[in-house]
């Protein structure tokens, strides 16, 4: 039987990311964020709360990158997420350099990627920006046959709020589409 535990946002794990940013004054930045998503084949959303430095500098220039996160160095993520850009000078945290569309880039990351604001919602004090991406990174031992990211080998983390925990991803349990017409065979549908 399942129980009402009320309004809660149950859509976690999500990837676990360390946004880069450069403020208007070129100073850089880097923050722990897990509010991020695919809103189409060619866009996704980041949700920041407003009172954040990296926010400020999203805001500022419309460009940022998103880190992913893998064990090697999650701890070092995870401190991002909890210190003030504002009081903290965070642009030391990681080896960077600029990619293509002028955002940090972090070395350890095993991909990365170049966004650019297209527009911007506000609700309950988040800026949601949706965003195209310029420029994806992704380490050479890292992408598949098919010129794809292979994320058995990625291992990206994986956040969740409830219990303010990071996860593994895990293996691969089936082929996508594949799957769906196997059991419809299976089912006679």
């Amino acid at each position: 039987m399942k129980q009402n535990i009320g309004q809660k946002v149950a859509l976690y794990p999500t990837p676990a990311t360390v946004v880069g940013t450069i403020d208007a004054e070129g100073k850089v930045n880097f923050m722990l964020l897990a509010h991020i998503g695919i809103v189409s084949h060619s866009k996704i959303l980041i949700s920041m709360h407003s009172v954040h430095q990296s926010d400020k500098a999203i805001q500022a220039t419309k460009k940022f990158s998103i880190n992913m996160i893998d064990e090697s160095f999650v701890a070092q993520a995870d401190y991002t997420g909890t210190v003030s850009g504002a009081k903290v000078d965070k642009s030391g945290l990681f080896e960077y350099h600029l990619g293509d569309a002028g955002t940090p880039v972090i070395e350890k990351s095993p991909l990365v990627m170049e966004c650019e604001v297209i527009d911007t919602y506000v609700i309950d004090g988040f800026n949601n920006y949706i965003c195209n991406i310029l420029n994806t990174y992704v380490e050479e031992e890292m992408i598949d046959d098919k010129g794809k990211p292979d994320y058995e080998k990625l291992k990206p983390v994986l956040f969740e709020m409830p219990t303010y925990k990071y996860l593994r991803t895990g293996e691969v349990i089936g082929d996508c589409v594949k799957m769906g017409k196997a059991y419809a065979a299976q089912a006679g549908l």
